[in-house]
């Protein structure tokens, strides 16, 4: 249900606001945020668990790991970062197989060589607009629930201009993507290209990246220029981040936490906000 739920939120007039998450503990905080779908990102995943940048670190199996302890969390809709497809059009099909089992709704694949890197990076490589088309259409003949979406994303702006990043995107639209990201746009102008090349044709992903080569619009903005979904893949981190230097400054300062505790859940707090009492309620059913 969560695939066709999706499939569902893309369709409506209403742009979908999809926070980054990378574990169980993030992803419950933005379904209990109010929002209706995350983005499993794979550079949140790299900065998180391994304290490392994109740079391609992370691996299928990680990814796979990640999105099923996050499934067993919360039952909205997850959008899973599936990079290059892990390898060629074969490996793309069992990427898309093993991330359908354990609870994708979407599957974005994109057309950098591997080891790729984060979208905003410099220093980019493509494979061939044939080679991507092959993935994605492996990866549509590969999924067992037709709503589960086929997300194609190129980073040719950066590599090989705005006409030949169109071109590919008509291209993965035509081999049978569900929806378009079409990476690091460099201006509003070349926003409102994409979106009036495609209107009426695929529905178009927009990625917000504090500090990175696209203009940060709001997200009323970006539904009047087309856009049916927008990510904010990494802002989480990036706030914990900052949050998390503050704490730690204020910490070896003090020596004590009592400047942050107006700032912070104390013990009773997060345990109500894991359901502790209603987890140890269900389990003394089962006493002897």
């Amino acid at each position: 249900m969560h695939a066709k739920t999706l499939r569902q939120l893309v369709n409506d007039k209403e742009i979908l606001i999809a926070p980054g998450g990378y574990d169980g503990l993030s992803a419950s905080l933005i379904q209990q945020g109010g929002f209706n779908a995350m983005y499993l990102s794979g550079a949140s995943i790299a900065y998180t668990r391994f304290g490392r940048p994109d740079i391609g670190l992370v691996s299928m199996n990680e990814v796979a790991e990640t999105l099923a302890v996050i499934r067993e969390r919360v039952d909205f809709p997850i959008i899973v970062d599936g990079d290059t497809g892990f390898g060629n059009a074969i490996n793309t099909q069992r990427t898309v197989k093993l991330f359908e089992r354990m609870g994708a709704s979407a599957i974005q694949l994109e057309d950098q060589q591997m080891p790729k890197r984060c979208g905003h990076l410099k220093g980019k490589a493509l494979v061939s607009k044939e080679e991507m088309v092959g993935k994605v259409k492996a990866a549509v003949d590969a999924r067992s629930n037709p709503d589960t979406m086929i997300i194609a994303r190129t980073d040719a702006i950066a590599v090989e201009g705005f006409d030949a990043a169109v071109d590919r995107a008509m291209a993965y639209y035509q081999a049978g993507a569900d929806l378009l990201f079409i990476e690091a746009p460099e201006s509003l102008e070349q926003m409102q290209t994409i979106n009036e090349i495609f209107e009426g044709k695929v529905p178009l992903l927009a990625n917000m990246v504090e500090g990175g080569s696209t203009p940060i619009k709001d997200a009323d903005d970006l539904q009047q220029m087309g856009y049916s979904l927008v990510i904010f893949p990494g802002a989480m981190v990036r706030a914990y981040t900052f949050m998390a230097q503050e704490f730690l400054g204020s910490l070896k300062a003090n020596q004590n936490t009592k400047q942050y505790q107006d700032r912070m859940l104390d013990l009773g707090g997060l345990n109500q906000l894991l359901g502790t009492d209603e987890i140890l309620a269900n389990g003394q059913k089962y006493e002897g």
